[in-house]
């Protein structure tokens, strides 16, 4: 039996797509050519969300018996990564052991309760520790060379004892719905040995893609040195520069499906129509799994249409987005054109429930240059959206879409969930 979820990233049969599905006709096809070439331009981070914490009374502190929430959405596989310091410490951080507070059980259901125990004190090795409590002096003495993070287990390397961070910290997740939890960080500290406050904290989620986090250890690395600013929390509580950079880390990322490449003449668009609903020709499949294979073979036996073409990158099938200095992802066709043929592309949002790249109304077949000002991004409506990339229905995280019944809409930009990049900083299309 196959797997109930497969995704495009990995499906071999994917790869069949790449050849053309060129419709047999009788027209005449002695036109010009043109080769049309469709990018993933996205220049991708690894990071899905990000922000801060921190006490909203008179002092950001959060002391003991006060408590804060973070909400954020996430896809079976994420974790919840956060710092805050040991206040009354010279360079003692909580965080969550890497990669992060798990969410969801291996069943994907959400996982909701106390989760403390997943908490750890570390020591950010660039202070000699003194004996903490509200007396300690700060900053305090500079480690002659700076020592990597490591986990403090009931004593540090001088000598000073702690209670267990699971008694100095209450972590508690509620599960909201759609993908969209709620943790609850308490000090709990004030009746053990080691009462503290916690500084305003950083957390950050990062994108799995093929099963794998990108940055599984978005803030801190046990065994390395301290760095992005996480030695400003450790030390001072001052969570700004390792904000600033996490929040350059953070951002979209997507691939993009198969392409489908479609030649017709005398007809209206026939992969969509805005402000319809879906009309059953194989769409839904392309919004919500990335696979062109149902709407190619309707288009094939549609008068008017001419050709169709599904394009598949070669060896990832996808085409990913850019990478650091990696490019992203192409695909190229050539094309037989003749008077008055118009184009159609569609492709998935893939890191999303049902959105896909199309434009609305047909590239006219003799222009030449970039044509990504005709694309629009939208929703297919066939399918209750959830945060783009952090989804536990999203099909391309393993997911199974939950049905809704709306026309196609213009994904709207900011949206309830993110701010996007303009189409054509996600999505280039040439014909020349």
């Amino acid at each position: 039996m196959k797997p109930k979820h497969l995704t495009w990233i990995s499906v071999a049969l994917m790869a069949l797509m790449s050849a053309s599905c060129k419709k047999d006709d009788n027209g005449d096809m002695s036109g010009g050519s043109a080769t049309i070439t469709v990018e993933n331009v996205l220049d991708s981070r690894p990071l899905v969300e990000s922000g801060t914490f921190m006490n909203t009374g008179s002092s950001s502190l959060i002391m003991p018996g006060q408590s804060v929430s973070i909400q954020f959405s996430a896809a079976k596989g994420q974790a919840l990564s956060f710092a805050t310091m040991y206040g009354w410490s010279n360079d003692l951080f909580f965080a969550p052991a890497s990669p992060g507070i798990a969410l969801y059980n291996s069943d994907g259901t959400p996982i909701e309760g106390d989760v403390s125990s997943e908490i750890r004190l570390w020591d950010n090795g660039t202070r000699i520790n003194g004996k903490p409590g509200k007396a300690l002096m700060h900053p305090g003495t500079a480690e002659t060379a700076p020592s990597v993070i490591k986990e403090i287990k009931g004593m540090d390397d001088q000598g000073n004892s702690y209670a267990a961070a699971s008694d100095l910290m209450e972590a508690k997740l509620h599960y909201d719905g759609n993908s969209t939890f709620t943790l609850m960080i308490t000090n709990t500290s004030g009746s053990t040995s080691n009462p503290t406050p916690f500084s305003p904290g950083v957390w950050a989620i990062s994108y799995i893609a093929g099963g794998k986090l990108l940055n599984p250890d978005p803030l801190y690395k046990e065994g390395q040195l301290s760095q992005n600013g996480l030695t400003d929390i450790a030390e001072m509580g001052n969570p700004e520069q390792l904000s600033a950079y996490i929040d350059g880390q953070t951002g979209i990322f997507t691939p993009l499906s198969p392409v489908l490449v479609v030649v017709y003449n005398g007809i209206e668009n026939p992969v969509f129509m805005p402000g319809a609903k879906d009309p059953g020709n194989g769409l839904t499949d392309i919004a919500q799994k990335g696979d062109a294979t149902a709407l190619a073979g309707y288009l094939k036996k549609l008068p008017g249409v001419k050709s169709v073409y599904v394009l598949a990158a070669s060896g990832t099938t996808v085409l990913l987005p850019k990478v650091g200095e990696d490019m992203g992802g192409s695909v190229s066709q050539k094309l037989t054109l003749d008077k008055n043929d118009k184009i159609a592309v569609a492709t998935m949002y893939g890191f999303s429930n049902d959105w896909f790249f199309a434009n609305q109304t047909g590239i006219d077949g003799s222009t030449r240059g970039d044509v990504a000002a005709d694309l629009g991004l939208y929703d297919d409506g066939t399918a209750i959206s959830q945060y783009p990339g952090a989804g536990i229905t999203q099909f391309n995280l393993a997911g199974t879409p939950l049905g809704e019944d709306k026309e196609i809409s213009e994904v709207p930009n900011p949206n309830m969930f993110t701010t996007l990049p303009d189409v054509k900083d996600m999505i280039r299309v040439t014909i020349n």
